[in-house]
């Protein structure tokens, strides 16, 4: 990360609603040259509500295509340089969008916490592949709850009972769960282009959803070719990779919770009581009720 000057934010940014939906400064900075993005139809870009397994994706992503070609990528840029957060602004280091324009790789490999409706128009009149994932609302939450309280670029969280009354009322940094899985899910019935991605498929057979995503993507990849993204892909290498457990950002304060903290299924058992999880049951019902989409919160 040479040339990059990181420095540490003390003050926390502040929640308020901007184009219907509750961002903070570092997303609505560079509001207007993100709208105007200019996408290219080899764009492959990568969508997902915060803490769904974006690095995950983003890191297969960049193995299929770049693993062979560009080793020494792997040990010397890091993930978020070479995917880059399109609507990011963090004052400090390139924009999402500049560090998008400069990208030498064809594709360019671009990530996204847009809801689908403020996803910049480019992308769509183009045609670009776009790669959602979505993970269960639970284990979401707990997730996005542990990063808020490791992450001093985001509003301060709270306790886990006024976090998780938030979380159900959308009032969360890009919005509505509910509002983001189902946008992109309605998005695909008409957008052929969209390849929707369950956090939880991938955890129980993540080479089956590899082939899959190559499939999708038109890309011949050997069984030695995938496993071999496998096992660079697989959590607890993740987790002790500086390219990819974003340990060189000191915004991020490892001592209170890692970056990549478990990457599994069911975690939200240790988390929601039981009145919480009846509380959020009965909102999840109510919310999801004109969804053919469906989540498992446990796999076995």
């Amino acid at each position: 990360m040479e040339g990059l000057n990181f420095s540490l934010i003390t003050t926390r940014p502040e929640l308020f609603e901007y184009e219907g939906i509750f961002l903070t400064h570092y997303f609505t900075d560079n509001w207007e040259n993100v709208q105007k993005f200019q996408a290219r139809p080899d764009d492959i870009l990568i969508a997902t509500y915060p803490k769904a397994g974006t690095t995950w994706i983003s890191y297969i992503l960049d193995l299929l295509y770049f693993g062979g070609a560009e080793p020494e990528r792997q040990t010397s840029v890091p993930i978020y340089m070479r995917v880059p957060f399109l609507e990011s602004n963090f004052h400090k280091i390139p924009t999402g969008v500049d560090l998008a324009n400069n990208l030498p790789t064809t594709p360019r490999l671009i990530k996204t916490h847009l809801p689908v409706q403020l996803v910049p128009k480019s992308f769509w009149e183009q045609n670009c592949k776009v790669v959602y994932v979505a993970r269960n609302a639970k284990d979401n939450a707990v997730s996005y709850f542990h990063f808020e309280r490791m992450n001093q670029s985001q509003p301060t969280p709270g306790d886990w009972n006024d976090y998780i009354q938030k979380f159900m009322d959308g009032k969360k940094v890009f919005g509505s769960w509910y509002d983001h899985v189902h946008g992109f899910w309605e998005k695909k019935q008409t957008y052929f282009n969209l390849h929707y991605m369950f956090f939880e498929d991938m955890v129980e057979n993540t080479d089956h959803e590899l082939e899959r995503l190559s499939s999708f993507l038109n890309l011949s990849t050997s069984k030695e070719e995938r496993e071999k993204v496998l096992n660079n892909v697989h959590f607890d290498a993740m987790r002790q990779n500086k390219m990819t457990n974003y340990s060189t950002i000191p915004n991020m304060i490892f001592s209170i919770s890692p970056f990549m903290r478990k990457g599994k299924v069911g975690d939200w058992k240790n988390h929601f009581t039981v009145a919480q999880n009846e509380q959020f049951d009965k909102h999840y019902k109510v919310k999801m009720k004109n969804t053919t989409l469906k989540f498992r919160t446990e796999i076995s």
